[in-house]
């Protein structure tokens, strides 16, 4: 019930980012406030209200049962004021606050990291953080707010969307090649070096392309880091599966019988359902479609 303290739309804000993110400090950094603040506004809207919202434990801020209550209606209220603020303005309301993404590290490295200023750009009040290392970031540990992957969640609340599908070539630098015996089929793959990922630290299946390219194909030169396979393959170590928009830029890379050997992989972009429609998630994910519209050919590549 309430107390005869008004309600502040800007706590519930503040309630909405607790809710999601788990934590004061991760609310704070989201919403570009210190923690103290965060914990105030929260204590104010508790007391606006009436009602404990929130337990709190070692983990965290966890919704009580009135707390759920109230997330239900503060959802619907955001999603109504921030269609409100773009249309004041002109459609691009004043965002605030922070946004993470996730990305493996050839889409994050080799494409979105020379296009994400954009982003910034357009809204000067977000802070744009991304993560490039390679394992899988748990959106649902609020690790990040979306996730650019290979290999879509099996299970939860999540949003996925296709992004694009790409190709991957077998590509050898041209000295290499030429000191080699010629490759004429697949079985005189045997007798090369392979560059590829280090095998225990696979952290997707998406990423075991040896074995497609030739059963019991290992890898002899192995690194975590897909730029350090892109460098040891032009310095000619050996042949490496490279994405084909990434070797396209480097005209000493020939790709070995591309007719018959290419792989198909997709990335996929993924988002909690509970923070789908938030305002930084929601342009953010606009964002992304809109830089995939037309890259088709970018990502799947040529055998010319």
């Amino acid at each position: 019930m309430m107390r005869g303290t008004s309600l502040n739309w800007n706590d519930l804000r503040f309630f909405l980012a607790v809710a999601r993110a788990g934590t004061i400090s991760l609310a704070g950094r989201r919403t570009g406030t210190d923690h103290a603040t965060v914990a105030r506004r929260i204590a104010a809207l508790e007391q606006a209200l009436g009602l404990q919202l929130f337990e709190r434990n070692p983990r965290g801020y966890e919704l009580t049962r009135h707390g759920e209550d109230i997330l239900a209606m503060a959802n619907v209220m955001e999603t109504e004021a921030i269609r409100m603020e773009e249309r004041a303005a002109g459609g691009r309301a004043g965002i605030s606050g922070a946004i993470r993404i996730s990305a493996p590290e050839g889409f994050g490295n080799f494409f979105l990291a020379s296009r994400i200023g954009a982003l910034a750009a357009a809204y000067p009040g977000l802070s744009v953080e991304m993560i490039t290392i390679q394992q899988i970031v748990a959106l649902s540990r609020r690790e990040a707010d979306i996730a650019v992957t290979m290999t879509p969640p099996p299970a939860g609340t999540f949003i996925v969307e296709q992004l694009t599908d790409y190709r991957l070539f077998v590509y050898g630098a041209r000295d290499y090649l030429a000191s080699q015996p010629p490759i004429r089929s697949r079985d005189d793959l045997a007798g090369c070096t392979f560059i590829g990922y280090v095998d225990d630290l696979i952290f997707t299946r998406a990423l075991n392309y040896l074995g497609e390219i030739r059963p019991h194909l290992r890898a002899r030169v192995q690194n975590s880091s897909l730029h350090a396979q892109l460098v040891a393959t032009l310095s000619g170590a050996g042949l490496c599966v490279l994405p084909a928009y990434i070797a396209r830029d480097e005209p000493d890379l020939v790709a070995v019988l591309p007719e018959q050997l290419s792989l198909v992989r997709s990335y996929f972009m993924v988002a909690d359902a509970d923070m789908a429609e938030t305002s930084q998630v929601r342009l953010t994910r606009r964002f992304l479609r809109d830089l995939l519209e037309g890259t088709h050919d970018f990502f799947m590549g040529s055998i010319e």
